[in-house]
């Protein structure tokens, strides 16, 4: 039996819909197949990004920035959520009238400023939103988050 597809989308798929697809993969990989997309991609992920994601064990290895052309006509997804303003604002129709679409805004890592520490410190909490959102969601589906060390 196939599991659900689950798509975050975002503008750059660079920082927050990465984020979401390295999440729900280890919460609940048994329960969807997930992916992510931009609409605008930049072509890689945030160093940033990587970084404060392997300091919660979550290796984004095999994760790249990508289009969501590649999945235009190619998938159903069950499950689209929208992580940034511009992406809700532009997301193809087509994705918004499939599946459920939910509208999950989180601030851009790729706009931070600052020192080093600060947009560091300002991802983890990025980070830790993004978690806290996507565990609350799967418990509202009635399935258990595999646990991560956060």
């Amino acid at each position: 039996m196939s599991k659900p597809k689950f798509l975050f989308l975002c503008t750059g798929n660079s920082a927050r819909s990465q984020m979401g697809e390295a999440f729900l993969r280890a919460y609940a990989g048994e329960h969807f197949d997930v992916y992510s997309a931009g609409l605008e991609p930049k072509g890689e992920i945030l160093p940033v990004v990587r970084r404060v994601m392997a300091e919660i064990g979550l290796n984004m290895e095999g994760q790249y920035s990508k289009s969501v052309n590649e999945y235009l006509g190619k998938f159903n997804f069950a499950y689209t959520v929208t992580v940034c303003g511009g992406a809700e604002e532009k997301c193809p129709r087509i994705f918004l009238s499939m599946g459920k679409h939910m509208f999950w805004p989180f601030d851009d890592p790729a706009a931070l400023s600052g020192s080093e520490e600060e947009i560091l410190a300002q991802t983890r909490q990025i980070r830790d939103a993004m978690a806290e959102k996507i565990r609350s969601w799967l418990l509202e589906q009635g399935i258990q988050p595999a646990d991560l060390k956060i």
